[in-house]
């Protein structure tokens, strides 16, 4: 089997017990069982409000029944105002000194209960200027200077099952996943693309502020699964209005939708039913095809499928003299697919692009045809 096929999902192995019985578990680790309680910013922000009143309202009226033990020395009689107006201050950490406790149970009652309700009001005010005030501008902040470097970089609108397999694939191509952003409506599954150090954005990619706000006619190439057909050709449609020079590829499920999203403005269009159909059908008559077809299609394999421009070095020569030392396939001149067998594969022009295999040592080419895996082969040789 070839090593496309033993590379799985990755898993996080866990060490369960402890001493000669111990062993390692793989898999995904417990998460617990959360919903999302979704509260407006008002909402929070009156709930913070009234929890801080609430405990400011609870040291008043401590203070108005321990009201003995405090002296007021400016008329000495403490009455319900100075009570409000000692909490206030003795909140706020101001302490002027014009009322003071004086018996040893005040004295307690302030160590005791108003000093711990004093951090309490304290937290929720400096959480809550955080929340609304720093961390938005922060953040906006953040997005501005990700905003002013996006350029030349690869948006991938879902990260689904195909969407997180592509991303984690152009990462083990070579791909900086700083150069890579993911937008997606869920917050969880944004999460794993954030730990592998892309740039993300939980939003509907459907919308043209959300795709202009990834520079999304500056990209490099889109990649669309949004895991409905009709959800993933309506991104297209918007992208391409945005970006009408960006290449697309998008993940579609029914037949019948392929020629409609190569009509939305689609560049590429898989579709994974359709092409698992192709493997079976092909296992038939060969045991090794699927494998090998795999095998092709990760970076990870012996082998692997670059498509590239033809080089100034390589016009004139036939398709089966690549510089690269790969065995080309077919090539694309003007729009048409010319196979290795036609005649004109056998004097290529410039402007061809060419579609060859090469061989990878360990996965170390990046898929391009820079021949880097084959570099080390050559010295390893030596």
């Amino acid at each position: 089997m070839s090593r496309a096929h033993s590379k799985g999902p990755r898993q996080q192995v866990e060490r369960v017990g402890s001493g000669p019985g111990a062993r390692d578990v793989r898999g995904p680790r417990f998460q617990p069982l959360r919903r999302a309680v979704k509260v407006p910013v008002w909402g929070d922000l009156s709930i913070r409000l009234g929890l801080a009143l609430g405990l400011i309202m609870l040291v008043v009226m401590i203070h108005w029944w321990d009201r003995d033990g405090l002296v007021d020395n400016l008329d000495g009689e403490v009455s319900f105002l100075d009570v409000v107006y000692f909490t206030m201050i003795s909140i706020t950490t101001t302490g002027f000194g014009d009322i003071a406790p004086i018996t040893d149970r005040a004295r307690l009652v302030e160590a005791v209960i108003v000093t711990p309700v004093r951090f309490a009001v304290l937290f929720i005010f400096v959480g809550t200027a955080y929340n609304f005030l720093i961390q938005r501008s922060w953040e906006k902040f953040r997005m501005n200077r990700i905003q002013e470097q996006l350029s030349d970089h690869v948006v991938v609108l879902g990260y689904g099952v195909s969407g997180s397999e592509s991303v984690n694939e152009l990462i083990e191509r070579g791909t900086d996943p700083h150069c890579i952003v993911v937008i997606d409506p869920s917050e969880e599954r944004l999460a794993e693309a954030e730990a592998l150090g892309c740039n993300i954005m939980a939003a509907d990619a459907t919308r043209d502020e959300t795709l202009k706000a990834v520079r999304i006619d500056r990209a490099q190439s889109v990649l669309v699964s949004a895991g409905r057909d009709d959800t993933s050709i309506l991104i297209v449609l918007t992208v391409r209005a945005l970006a009408p020079a960006v290449p697309i590829s998008v993940v579609v499920r029914a037949l019948d939708n392929e020629s409609i999203a190569r009509q939305a403005g689609a560049n590429n269009v898989i579709n994974p039913v359709h092409f698992t159909g192709l493997l079976l059908a092909g296992s038939v008559k060969g045991a090794h095809i699927a494998d090998y077809l795999a095998d092709l299609a990760s970076i990870s394999g012996r082998v692997q499928l670059v498509e590239r421009p033809v080089t100034a070095e390589e016009c004139g020569c036939a398709i089966s003299d690549l510089r690269t030392g790969g065995r080309g396939l077919r090539i694309y001149r003007n729009g048409e697919a010319l196979g290795f067998w036609e005649e004109e594969c056998q004097n290529l022009q410039a402007g061809d692009i060419v579609v060859e295999i090469v061989p990878t040592i360990e996965g170390e080419d990046l898929g391009d045809g820079s021949g880097n895996g084959r570099a080390k082969q050559q010295e390893a040789r030596r």
